[in-house]
């Protein structure tokens, strides 16, 4: 029995020492301003503040499970904070274990002191991330069409504005690089920045106390999607107090007018935040089928 605890115990710190940090950008983030980085790290409950130095933490399967897809995880946090732990590493060790390459992206948070544009400064990061995930594919064994992209809550916005805003590059492409992710998988998801069904929080963290109503509808994904946007699978809860279910209604309803591949799942009661209490399998099982119809698990 203690061979067997010994053996588990060396298994397990080979899994976890198998990430890489790496920093998103070879050098400054663009349209940062010069003044000190207040970014800090609450390493008890992983959550991340004053994002200004953004990065990715890979998880890459064993070769003998990778299936080549990949997965940009997207944590949330309204745009304030970023929820690293449940919504970011975890996510990304279970992706791992199922064989998808696994990249839990620590994106910058919207400051106006710290960013020229702070409304651009997170979906750089998603742009970039995919930029890089499909320039590095060779390198981690992924296949360039399955790399997909993951958000929760605020998260979930960012990771439909990727989804939405492709053709519409805010970072550097000189390679022509593909901004695209091939699918989309949000849970509880902010979509909406509109009075009716914007997250009040997220939307004044992300576009200020009184955005134009040009810069409303921009980032209101819902209103975004065309017959190329990303295929879709979406999580939420009927009873959602912090982000109306409407959000993901709204953003399915759009997918299917426009022939868009989406699968959605709302669940009568849980409120937000309701999938973290349940064991992974439960969920991401869901997930990992809808991939596999898809054609992006195999």
């Amino acid at each position: 029995m203690r061979l067997f605890l010994l053996f588990a115990v060396v298994l397990c710190a080979n899994y976890l020492y198998a990430q890489q940090t790496i920093p998103l950008y070879e050098k400054e983030a663009p349209g940062m301003l010069p003044v000190p980085s207040a970014e800090r790290y609450d390493s008890i409950k992983q959550h991340a503040f004053n994002v200004t130095n953004p990065s990715l933490t890979i998880y890459l399967p064993a070769k003998e499970k990778a299936t080549g897809a990949a997965v940009i995880v997207c944590p949330g946090g309204g745009y304030g904070m970023l929820v690293m732990g449940t919504e970011g590493h975890a996510i990304a060790q279970y992706f791992a274990g199922h064989g998808v390459a696994a990249f839990a992206l620590k994106y910058r948070l919207p400051d106006e002191k710290q960013m020229k544009d702070k409304s651009i400064a997170p979906l750089q990061d998603a742009q970039r991330a995919i930029q890089l995930v499909r320039q590095r594919a060779g390198e981690w064994n992924i296949d360039t069409a399955r790399i997909g992209i993951m958000g929760f809550s605020a998260g979930g916005h960012l990771a439909s504005t990727a989804g939405t805003h492709f053709n519409y590059p805010v970072i550097g492409n000189p390679q022509h690089t593909s901004l695209r992710p091939n699918f989309m998988i949000l849970v509880y998801p902010v979509v909406s920045m509109t009075d009716k069904l914007g997250h009040g929080g997220s939307r004044q963290n992300l576009l200020g106390k009184n955005p134009s109503v040009e810069k409303i509808k921009l980032f209101s994904n819902e209103l975004q999607v065309t017959a190329q946007t990303s295929p879709a699978f979406l999580i939420h809860a009927g009873d959602d107090k912090v982000v109306d279910v409407d959000n993901s209604i709204m953003l399915y309803e759009a997918l299917r007018h426009h022939k868009v591949p989406a699968e959605m799942h709302i669940y009568p009661k849980g409120d937000h935040g309701f999938i973290l209490s349940w064991p992974h399998d439960e969920w991401l099982g869901l997930c990992l089928k809808w991939m596999k119809s898809g054609g992006y698990l195999q």
